[in-house]
C-alpha cells in the first residue's frame, strides 16, 4: 500500500506510526547497528538497516530462525527461548520475540555488549507485546 494512500487518523496509519517509533527506540541503543519489526509470518513492519540487501527474505529467515528455536525448545521440554543470537566473526544478530504476532530482528556493532543490548531491546519488545 502507498503511503500516500493511508487515511489519516486510520488503524494502518497508527499501526505505521507506533512501528516507527519502536524502531527508533531500536536504533537509539547503544551497540544496535540495524533493525527490523518483524511480523511472526515474516512480513517486515519497519526497519532501519545501514545497508542494502534482500528485506523480504531477511524478515522470512528472522521468523523462521525464532520459530525453529521455539519448537527445538518445545521438544527438549524448555521453557520458550527469548532469543536467538547468531554469531559470526566481527558481527552478531539478535532475534527476539516481541508478543504473539511480532519479533525485533537486530544487526549489532562489533563492539555491542550483547547482554546490555538484549536487556534493552527485550524491554522495547515487551511494550511492542503490550500494544501490538
Amino acid at each position: 500500500m502507498r503511503a500516500d494512500s493511508v487515511i489519516p487518523g486510520s488503524t494502518l496509519e497508527m499501526f505505521a506510526e507506533k512501528s516507527a517509533a519502536f524502531i527508533e527506540q531500536i536504533r537509539g541503543i547503544d551497540g544496535v547497528a540495524g533493525c527490523a519489526l518483524v511480523s511472526r509470518d515474516g512480513i517486515i513492519a519497519g526497519k532501519y538497516f545501514d545497508r542494502k540487501f534482500n528485506e523480504p527474505w531477511f524478515g522470512a529467515l528472522s521468523a523462521t530462525l525464532l520459530a525453529s528455536a521455539e519448537s527445538a525448545g518445545h521438544l527438549l521440554d524448555m521453557k520458550n527461548p527469548s532469543e536467538v543470537l547468531v554469531r559470526a566473526a566481527g558481527s552478531s544478530m539478535m532475534v527476539i520475540g516481541a508478543g504473539e504476532n511480532f519479533l525485533i530482528a537486530a544487526v549489532l556493532k562489533s563492539t555491542a555488549r550483547q547482554e546490555d543490548v538484549f536487556s534493552r531491546i527485550n524491554a522495547v519488545a515487551v511494550e511492542i507485546g503490550r500494544v501490538m
